[in-house]
């Protein structure tokens, strides 16, 4: 059984919120994430510090990448696309912090791509339906083989870290964030769940508890203020 945390985005208070209540009412769970970490909440630079203290074990999401991506490979597609979604806020957070900032890139960098667990795989925003006749048989029994398919071209729309539209029926139950939703919700034919709840949006940050492939429990704490809602300035 583990406990698995949709999309933080900075909001490092909600954070230590829900995971008192995880361990409240499942102590020594495993705790997962399904990433983005940082951007357009306040507190990125807390909320790493935070998943690392607290040995929570994170999949790389599509914003954790672009922040990364603007600091060690500037010119790239992924850096270029961060300018444009939330890196203010991310900036802001580790004003006084950078030089801690080369050791949270490093952690980002070193976060894999899905963890293929007995209870679920979990990855940032799924297998896409449109890698369908593209993945070998059995593909689930080799995680590194697994790894070189889905590590290619990760900017590309429908990847691991990307993916909007359906999700693969891979025969085990995704958990999934990435695609934002009021509410968890699954997706009966792709067999996967959306955590997302929004934590950003003012609305709330989701934990689904996963025992063998079934979703046993829900557990959710509403966005704390104090991660959303402040005017920052920031400078290199």
């Amino acid at each position: 059984m583990v406990a698995v945390i949709g999309d933080v985005h900075g909001c490092y208070h909600t954070l230590k919120e829900l995971v008192d209540k995880i361990k409240n009412k499942y102590p020594n769970i495993k705790i997962f994430c399904v990433g983005d970490l940082v951007d357009r909440g306040n507190n990125s630079f807390e909320v790493i510090e935070f998943v690392v203290a607290e040995k929570i074990q994170c999949v790389i999401g599509n914003h954790d990448f672009m922040f990364y991506s603007n600091m060690r490979d500037p010119f790239s597609l992924m850096a270029k696309s961060w300018n444009y979604n939330g890196a203010e806020t991310t900036l802001a957070s580790y004003k006084d912090k950078l030089n801690q900032i080369d050791k949270h890139l490093d952690l980002i960098i070193n976060s894999p791509l899905f963890f293929n667990l007995d209870d679920c795989f979990i990855s940032h925003a799924g297998i896409s339906k449109s890698l369908k006749g593209k993945l070998p048989e059995n593909i689930l029994s080799d995680d590194a083989a697994l790894k070189e398919i889905l590590s290619n071209d990760l900017f590309n729309q429908n990847s691991i870290i990307w993916a909007r539209g359906d999700l693969l029926n891979i025969g085990k139950l995704q958990v999934v964030g990435h695609t934002h939703r009021k509410e968890v919700f699954f997706d009966k034919v792709s067999n996967a769940i959306y955590i997302d709840t929004t934590a950003y949006g003012n609305n709330k940050l989701t934990s689904v508890i996963v025992d063998h492939n079934r979703l046993i429990d829900t557990l959710e704490e509403k966005t704390v203020i104090d991660d959303v809602n402040k005017n920052w300035t920031y400078s290199l």
